[in-house]
Parts: structure tokens; C-alpha cells; sequence
């Protein structure tokens, strides 16, 4: 996990007129329409452009990646996008599609309108498979070397070592969250042990249905998959459980759906079924440790003001000790 940095905390510089500026720099000319769009980790802004279509500005968080790894991010981006693959991709300007100010690392989109996929369905669900299976099999082609790796160090042990030693967890419940927490990663281990040694390939990371857009009209009906500031290498399995609710049954049989359109462009292997819940366990980790990181973006306290809270711990207790108990159950579509 990056280490936090004053220079996260920079956002209070970035003012309209500044976002304005940066567009001018790479020759786009805003028309004073400028409206922040959803986003904690970075900064995203859709912006009126004179005479032209509107456009999205990512304003990159300051100290979380390198050039390299921003620009290896891109990259995956522009090769799933050459193979015709459904995702929005940076636009080249001035022969760039990273741009800088003196403070800020920056990126412009193509607007693109959809909605959230209907994933009851089990058309749409196939649909997300089949072009997952295509996004992996191009991640598989080479490796990252830049991006973070998925795995029990940077998604579990670490966010629990940089809770403790900030204080974040309440003196009273410290002992029993550190308890739990150690309970849960020796779960996660043992999954990872029954799931033995699986491929890793590069992925989109954060494949949940507010990254995918879905078009109802024209040549690009379907899902576009966008956002892919978390891209990192793992296991394929992990594109797929954020797909899935419900109860085990439901999700049993959502997963079929999508595996039937995945397998037609890579091949599953089940046995990354085994690592369902222990990577839902480090994502309640590492989703506690990020807000943790970020409590200093002023941002970060308005809209979270239940982080931190002695509530707040206290279901995190609760919630691993479900987890534990279900990465000690049979994987996804065992009888």
C-alpha cells in the first residue's frame, strides 16, 4: 500500500480557474461549464469545451502513483481499446495522454453516457463475461511491472499494520479487532493454500457495477468499462465476485452466467473459487486502511463521518468474523 504523503492533501489548490488552466494547457478551451463528477480518490470533473463535445478531467491523487505505474495503467487501457474492447480510454493531446501542472498529473476523457448494468439479468450477466474473458486474455499477454500486486501483503497484512499504528481502532475494542484481523488473514492464508498456485494477469481491480457503463443504443450497445485507477496484477476471480450479490445460491448462479460468456475467450480456473471470500476479506481491510490514509483530505471526513467511530469497529468485528466463517465453507457452485 503507498505510503501517505503530504502532497495528497493538495486538492484544496485545485480551484475552478485551475482546472480551467490545465485544460487550456493541452489546447482545450473550456466554456465556464464545470461540474464535479463522483470521485474520493482522485479528482474527475466534466467540463464544457468551446466548440466541441464535453470532455471528463482525472486529476490524478498527488503522491499515489508513479509516472510509470500511471503510465502502465494507460497502456492496458489503449490495448484493450486497439482489440475493440469496450473501455474509455485517455485521449491523446499534444502526442500525450498524461499531462502535468505544476502540482497535478492529469488525464481527459471522452464523455460517455450509460447506466448501471442490470446484473438480475442473465443476458447482461454473460455479456460481462464475454468481455471480461477478453480483458484478461489480453492482461495475460505481459506483466505489469509498476502496478501494485494483489495479495495478502498489500491487501491485508499491511492495511492492518497501518490502522494499529495510526490508532485508528478505539483503545477499548484494539485488542479484539487486532484478534479478528489476525484470525481473518490466517482464513485468507488457508484459502490461498487451497487454491494452490494460480495464474495472475493484469486486471481492471475494481470491477464493481459503478465502473461499468451500459449503452442501450447504437453500434456500442453493452458495457464499457471504465476507471481503471486500481488496475493491478491478481487473480482473474477478482473481476468477477464484485459482480455477484445476494445469498450463496444466487450467487452460484450469477456466476454460472458470467462464466458461461468468460470461458468463450479465456479459460476459468475454479480453482480461483477458493479465493472468493478471502478476497472480499482484504477488501474490508484495505477499504479501512484507505480511508485511514486519506482522513487528512478534508473531503474524506464530510463524506464518511462514521469512519472512526466506536460503531464503526465495532461492526468490523462482526463483519470478519463472518468472514472467517465463510472462507472456511465450500467455494462458489460446490454442492
Amino acid at each position: 500500500m503507498p505510503a501517505a504523503e503530504d502532497a495528497q492533501h493538495r486538492y484544496v489548490e485545485l480551484t475552478p480557474d485551475r482546472v480551467l488552466d490545465a485544460l487550456d494547457s493541452v489546447g482545450l478551451r473550456g466554456d465556464g461549464r464545470l461540474q464535479a463528477l463522483g470521485s474520493y480518490e482522485n479528482r474527475v470533473y466534466l467540463v464544457g469545451i468551446e466548440d466541441a463535445d464535453a470532455v471528463v478531467a482525472k486529476f490524478y491523487r498527488p503522491g499515489r502513483w508513479t509516472d510509470a505505474a500511471i503510465a502502465e495503467e494507460q497502456g492496458f487501457v489503449a490495448e484493450l481499446a486497439e482489440r475493440e474492447i469496450p473501455v474509455v480510454a485517455p485521449m491523446t493531446l499534444a502526442g500525450r495522454t498524461l499531462h502535468a501542472t505544476k502540482t497535478f498529473r492529469f488525464a481527459i476523457y471522452p464523455k460517455c453516457g450509460g447506466r448501471p448494468p442490470e446484473l438480475d439479468r442473465k443476458e447482461t450477466l454473460e455479456w460481462m463475461g464475454r468481455f471480461l474473458g477478453r480483458i484478461h486474455a489480453v492482461g495475460a499477454l505481459k506483466p505489469f511491472s509498476h502496478r501494485l500486486p494483489l495479495d495478502i501483503r498489500t491487501f491485508g497484512t499491511e492495511p492492518r499494520d497501518f490502522l494499529l499504528d495510526h490508532d485508528f481502532v478505539p483503545p477499548d475494542i484494539r485488542d479484539a479487532w487486532r484478534a479478528i484481523a489476525a484470525q481473518a488473514l490466517d482464513g485468507v492464508r488457508r484459502c490461498y493454500d487451497r487454491a494452490g498456485e494460480v495464474r495472475t494477469l493484469r486486471l481492471h481491480g475494481d470491477c464493481h457495477a459503478g465502473n461499468v457503463l451500459w449503452i442501450e443504443h447504437g453500434d456500442a450497445r453493452g458495457p464499457h468499462f471504465v476507471d481503471f485507477d486500481d488496475a493491478c496484477t491478481g487473480p482473474g476471480v477478482q473481476d468477477l465476485w464484485m459482480l455477484l450479490s445476494g445469498d450463496r445460491a444466487e450467487m452460484s448462479r450469477q456466476l454460472g452466467h458470467v462464466l458461461a460468456g468468460y470461458d468463450d475467450f479465456f479459460a476459468f480456473d475454479s480453482r480461483e473459487l477458493h479465493l472468493v471470500e478471502a478476497l472480499r476479506t482484504l477488501r474490508l481491510l484495505h477499504y479501512s486502511a484507505w480511508l485511514g490514509e486519506r482522513w487528512d483530505d478534508p473531503a474524506f471526513p464530510a463524506a464518511f463521518p462514521w469512519f472512526n467511530t466506536q460503531r464503526y469497529w465495532q461492526d468490523r468485528i462482526l463483519e470478519l468474523r463472518e468472514q472467517v466463517a465463510l472462507m472456511d465453507e465450500p467455494p462458489l457452485g460446490s454442492s
